[in-house]
């Protein structure tokens, strides 16, 4: 359950960034709505799993990690923006560091 809240976390807070992008500045007035609740339930479900024992490190580390991999990846294909060898080389940086975290707290 812990690591279902932390998925629907990032899901919801990624959602909320490529509507935050979709707002155009807020000049679209109608993504105001979706990137407020994106935000505010992407928030509850992180606090969700943080209260049902995950470690402020590991679900911080692995929300902010695969929320901006997977928002510069959709965004390639749904913004049209780009995505350039190096961005795919932070993004597998990303991944590294986030197993890194994970490893080091199985080994306790």
């Amino acid at each position: 359950m812990t690591w279902l809240a932390l998925a629907g976390a990032i899901l919801v807070e990624v959602l909320a960034t490529l509507s935050l992008r979709a707002s155009d500045g807020f000049r679209k007035r109608a993504w105001i709505v979706p990137v407020a609740l994106g935000y505010v339930a992407s928030f509850y479900l992180l606090w969700v799993s943080l209260s049902l024992g995950m470690p402020v490190g590991v679900a911080y580390g692995v929300w902010t990690a695969c929320g901006v991999a997977l928002v510069a990846i959709i965004a390639r294909f749904v913004f049209s923006e780009p995505l350039t060898w190096v961005m795919g080389a932070g993004i597998a940086l990303i991944v590294a560091g986030v197993l890194t975290i994970e490893m080091s707290g199985a080994v306790h």
